[in-house]
């Protein structure tokens, strides 16, 4: 049997954006292609941009008393980490296919980057979003700071899965998609708190002004070069 041969592949990261919606087992069947060439040596890192139909994903940790309406949409198991979550038109779903062997092996640090890019691009936005230590995603603040009766809504989702030191799945985060559809899960496990867009906060970003924040800030937070590939999907 011929070895398979690798391929030299540069520095640059490839940036996929996908037009039309796209069914979610075809995306996990396209992240685990990509995630086995780039550990095989063939294939180049990538992150791609594309929207889902209404589905929910469950996650390593899901409890099924959190999938609150499970005739609604589509429940797909996935082996990403966290628990429930909702994918629908007007979320900007970033998956990053990247390899950790690169960038120092480190989890942790790559899941703080995945924070950092979101919190850059929103506030290119001019929106304030922080993580939490104790719940995960990007959150921001409803309500002036101190007031007793403030809070704060989910506005991205996070979460990865790593194999061979290679990452897919990534990050949600919420432009205009219709609100009332998280009602059918607890988003992410966490019954306190609730889920905001751009859209709701007032602001009317376009899909493609999100795609140029998330590029730009990308490259910052990554210290990686993009290299827009047309025609994904």
């Amino acid at each position: 049997m011929t070895a398979e041969k690798k391929i030299k592949t540069d520095d640059t990261v490839e940036w996929l954006i996908s037009d039309a919606p796209v069914a979610y087992p075809d995306a996990l069947a396209f992240m685990e292609d990509r995630v086995a060439g780039i550990h095989a040596g063939n294939a180049p890192e990538a992150v791609w941009l594309l929207e889902h139909p209404p589905l929910y994903t469950a996650g390593t940790s899901a409890d099924e008393a959190e999938l609150l309406d499970p005739d609604r949409f589509p429940v797909y198991q996935t082996g990403r980490g966290g628990r429930y979550t909702y994918h629908g038109p007007g979320q900007r779903i970033a998956y990053v296919m990247v390899d950790l062997t690169k960038r120092g092996n480190d989890v942790r640090a790559f899941v703080k980057n995945l924070e950092q890019w979101v919190i850059r691009t929103l506030a290119r936005f001019n929106v304030t979003a922080e993580s939490r230590d104790d719940r995960v995603g990007i959150w921001v603040r409803r309500g002036a700071p101190g007031n007793p009766v403030s809070r704060e809504d989910k506005i991205a989702a996070i979460g990865v899965r790593v194999r061979h030191w290679v990452t897919f799945h990534g990050i949600a985060v919420n432009l205009e998609p219709d609100l009332d559809h998280f009602s059918g899960i607890v988003p992410c496990g966490i019954p306190d708190h609730g889920v905001t867009s751009l859209w709701d906060l007032g602001l009317t970003t376009t899909m493609p002004e999100l795609d140029s924040a998330l590029m730009a800030t990308f490259e910052d937070v990554f210290q990686t070069p993009l290299r827009r590939v047309q025609g994904k999907g």
